[in-house]
């Protein structure tokens, strides 16, 4: 089945753009385009989509709040965060809204497309690379807070996950960093999301980092 894609952005060349690339994959197809945030939260409910390709500046509602709408939606769309900005001040509040990762505009087609499919499967943290070292700036700069006492309900081995997951590390590198199997890593990131009440990998990493979670070295 394809995945089916939203497109919220308030220029029409940049829409269009991304309409091309994203209808030109087999797997992929473009269900709706928005030019703000209002209309992208009443195109999302409308058309159920399995992505929605986010832009964090637009006129009468930004990403952000459009992001935080729709993931309280509970139908399980996944919003892929689309910025100009590197370092954009407003990065790490889309994704503590709920966002599940972020691209930069002028980032190559062949990894924009990509960054959809890891975002629609949930199966990794961000692509491309880039996007790691991004969300861990965001997430250095944020306020830490007191260790959540749900930190208390992992494992041993469990935690070890975690740190790796704050690296950005893909589940095959946990694996390898471990030595132990495919199967055992998502396992235990199952696990993780779980006992720690998140949805995906993204906030989990977002979850280690508030509370203040030394990453693994």
């Amino acid at each position: 089945m394809s995945i089916a894609v939203l497109i919220a952005d308030d220029q029409a060349l940049v829409r269009g753009g991304l309409r091309k690339i994203i209808d030109g994959e087999p797997d992929m197809r473009v269900v709706a385009e928005a030019e703000d945030g209002l209309a992208a939260v009443e195109a999302a409910r409308r058309t159920g989509p399995d992505v929605i390709v986010m832009d964090i500046r637009m006129p009468n509602l930004d990403g952000i709040e459009a992001t935080r709408r729709i993931t309280n939606m509970g139908d399980g769309a996944r919003v892929l965060i689309l910025t100009t900005f590197g370092l954009d001040e407003y990065v790490y509040g889309a994704l503590r809204a709920g966002a599940s990762g972020f691209m930069l505009k002028d980032s190559p087609p062949e990894e924009l497309v990509e960054a959809v499919r890891v975002v629609a499967t949930g199966a990794a943290l961000l692509a491309p690379a880039v996007t790691r070292s991004v969300i861990e700036e965001f997430a250095r700069r944020a306020p830490r807070e007191v260790e959540s006492p749900r930190l208390g309900e992992l494992t041993d081995r469990e935690l070890e996950v975690l740190k790796l997951l704050t690296r950005g590390l893909s589940n095959a590198e946990i694996a390898a960093e471990l030595v132990v199997s495919d199967a055992t890593v998502k396992t235990h990131v199952a696990h993780v999301l779980m006992k720690l009440g998140v949805r995906d990998r993204v906030q989990a990493v977002i979850f280690a980092y508030e509370c203040g979670l030394p990453a693994a070295q």
